[in-house]
Parts: C-alpha cells; sequence; structure tokens
C-alpha cells in the first residue's frame, strides 16, 4: 500500500475519523458563535507562500476551521476555498493549531476581511 504524501490534502474519510474521536471525547459547545459544519476542499496559503492543503470542518460568520496534514503557524494566512463556478480567498488569523490522529492537525481562524481577488469577476 502507497504511503500518503505528508502534506496531501486529508480525505473525507480522514475528516470523519477525526471528528468522530473528538465528539467521543468532547461534550460540551463552549463556542459563542453558531457554527455549521462544512466540508469542502481548501488551500492555506501562508504569510512564506507556503501552500497547505486542507478540508473545512466548520464556518461561522466570524471564523474558520480547517483540517490539514502538517502545522501552520498562528498568524495571518490566506483561505481559498472554490465553488463549481467561483474561486472565494479569505484572509484569516489562525488563532490556533493543535495535532490530532494520523499525523494531522486542526486549526482555527477568526475572518479578516475579504480578499480583492473574491470581488473579480
Amino acid at each position: 500500500m502507497k504511503t500518503p504524501d505528508p502534506w496531501s490534502r486529508p480525505s473525507l474519510h480522514d475528516l470523519r475519523a477525526v471528528l468522530e474521536s473528538i465528539e467521543k471525547v468532547d461534550g460540551t459547545n463552549l463556542r459563542n458563535n453558531e457554527r455549521i459544519e462544512l466540508t469542502v476542499p481548501a488551500e492555506v496559503m501562508t504569510q512564506r507562500g507556503n501552500a497547505v492543503a486542507a478540508m473545512t470542518r466548520e464556518i461561522s460568520r466570524f471564523g474558520i476551521g480547517l483540517l490539514h496534514r502538517g502545522s501552520v503557524s498562528p498568524g495571518e494566512v490566506t483561505v481559498k476555498m472554490a465553488s463549481e463556478s467561483r474561486e472565494y480567498s479569505y484572509r484569516v488569523a489562525i488563532e490556533w493549531c493543535v495535532p490530532c490522529d494520523n499525523g494531522m492537525f486542526m486549526s482555527g481562524g477568526r475572518f479578516l476581511t475579504k480578499s480583492a481577488s473574491d470581488d473579480a469577476e
């Protein structure tokens, strides 16, 4: 069996496995803002220009949760997501990043403002 690329995008199966392991442990929700589950491919562009393939976990009006392989340092990044007809690009302040199962990391951050590219054609 082929070993996955350590920087490849987590699969939907990977995301479900991590979320199931967390739900068993964490029974309380201490969040101030309502979040909805959102599972779409994303790309995190760091300040240094590194691209990290990711999957979104959830989103709210104020922030986003991500799952990815490899750690992402707290600070400003650009998160790109695409629909069938459009690409969305958001400036996000990553506020935390923690390791989880299978060598993956979960991170979360708050939206700063939309990037200008989101308003382009």
